[in-house]
């Protein structure tokens, strides 16, 4: 009995590892043709990049958007010299390869955080500077304010006035 429990518990392993095959290599089959006007796939992480900051921005601030006439899909249109049908094309196809577009995606993610970074640095340095400069001019207030507070220079002064 223990070796019929032993060859079904491989059986089992042997079935499972080949269902788990199947599934991965269908993930990385073609389904769709790529287009005859395929955007690369560098350039698509381009445009969905601009995409996602676009789209954040709208979020934060549409009428920033609005006031300056701006549109999203056709500034990006524009900006990369393609047309939506192009990118629609593109993106099906891409997203028809689930690892493909995941890639992609994970690609954008790490560029988004890069750029976080990059932002909450140079806010972090402006802030100190920002800091840095209030206290020297604190300190120089409070200089003036001693300088007028001593009645040996108020003599002083009041003399060179006279």
């Amino acid at each position: 009995m223990p070796k019929d429990s032993l060859l079904i518990g491989n059986l089992r392993i042997i079935v499972c590892s080949l269902l788990l095959l199947s599934v991965l290599c269908s993930c990385a089959e073609k389904v769709i043709e790529p287009p005859q006007d395929l955007i690369a796939k560098d350039k698509m992480i381009e445009i969905l990049y601009d995409l996602a900051l676009v789209n954040a921005a709208n979020a934060t601030n549409p009428k920033a958007l609005k006031d300056n006439s701006v549109e999203i899909m056709p500034y990006l249109f524009e900006k990369h010299q393609i047309d939506s049908v192009q990118f629609t094309e593109s993106d099906l196809y891409y997203a028809s390869m689930p690892l493909e577009y995941e890639n992609i995606y994970e690609t954008i993610l790490k560029r988004l955080e890069v750029q976080v970074e990059e932002v909450e640095k140079a806010r972090k340095t402006i802030t100190e500077n920002a800091r840095k400069n209030a206290d020297k001019v604190r300190d120089s207030l409070k200089k003036i304010g001693q300088k007028s507070r001593n009645p040996v220079l108020s003599r002083t002064e009041s003399n060179d006035e006279q």
